[in-house]
């Protein structure tokens, strides 16, 4: 008879309360009645789930039950087991409607692809005895990188003029990723200035969280880029811009088009706001803008142009 969960903890952890010890777990479909205290059996591997994990976006914490931070009862070390779950919803984009899906199988085919590569997280997918794909995710060693900029106590002028060129550099390198993985004919799918982290070991940006995909007829890697156009519009203004956030002199200037086409209360351009930014690096922005008649199609024309940007500050 295989141990209990009780007994497998006090063997492997015995540090854990006993009075919150749960149950051992190796069919994940369910993942709901899977909480704290839980182990689930991967293989000949045990997890402690020790909490649902939560993503914190505009001041909210929004729950994710389909990931249980863990720790993995042979090693010690943590992980995040993403559990399968589906989901699918249109997004809006002027006038084009993007139709997303939360796809497992996806993301387990972008961990294999990307594995080694310090671009992006790491994993595994390991099938529990439901057939689940469960993915088995390494915690990356950082720090969001919204976090580190919105984090940051100084004029934006200074900003922009002493650490804003580096962070430009890595953002390429970024998106450098981006491009390779299209490249191979595959898109990350979720593209968001909080999937992007910062290692703490190398200061690299590193992509996280592949498992959404995209159906965008008119542009097979649109969403993708929109994503990278909006987290360099918050990079160059060192934090979000909107139409509320502004002076009542500096709402006059602005004009419906110099906002986003995907956020309409968004300012990209910003050079309105700060009259120092480059035409070079502005105009990047304006791609993004409700007053655009041209859209990047390609990652790489993205990058050509953000190099030429980082040029220019070094001019």
């Amino acid at each position: 008879m295989p141990p209990s969960a009780r007994e497998l903890l006090a063997r492997l952890a015995p540090d854990f309360p006993a009075r919150h010890v749960g149950e051992i777990y190796t069919d994940t479909t369910e993942f709901m009645s899977i909480s704290a205290g839980d182990v689930i059996k991967l293989g000949e591997r045990h997890f402690l789930v020790l909490r649902d994990e939560a993503e914190r976006r505009f001041g909210l914490e929004d729950p994710k039950f389909w990931v249980k931070r863990c720790r993995n009862l042979e090693t010690g070390g943590r992980n995040l087991l993403k559990l399968v779950f589906h989901e699918s919803f249109p997004m809006t984009i002027g006038s084009m409607v993007v139709t997303c899906t939360r796809s497992p199988r996806k993301e387990s085919r972008i961990l294999d692809l990307v594995r080694g590569d310090p671009r992006f997280m790491q994993g595994e997918t390991v099938l529990d005895t439901a057939g689940n794909p469960v993915r088995i995710l390494e915690v990356v060693a950082g720090k969001r990188l919204d976090e580190k900029i919105e984090a940051l106590e100084m004029p934006h002028q200074d900003y922009f003029h002493t650490l804003f060129p580096d962070v430009l550099a890595r953002f390429i390198e970024a998106c450098e990723a981006i491009a390779w993985l299209h490249e191979r004919n595959e898109k990350h799918g979720d593209v968001r200035r909080d999937h992007l982290y910062v290692s703490y070991d190398t200061g690299r940006y590193v992509w996280i969280d592949f498992d959404y995909t995209f159906d965008f007829q008119e542009s097979p890697f649109g969403l993708d880029l929109f994503g990278l156009g909006n987290i360099i519009q918050f990079l160059v203004g060192m934090g979000q811009h909107t139409t509320q956030s502004i002076t009542p002199a500096q709402r006059e200037l602005i004009e419906p088009e110099d906002c986003s086409i995907m956020f309409a209360n968004r300012i990209v351009n910003l050079k309105k706001l700060f009259p120092y930014i480059p035409d070079a690096l502005n105009n990047v922005l304006l791609r993004f803008s409700l007053g655009a008649n041209v859209f990047y199609d390609a990652t790489r024309d993205l990058i050509r142009d953000l190099t030429k940007a980082h040029d220019a500050l070094d001019a």
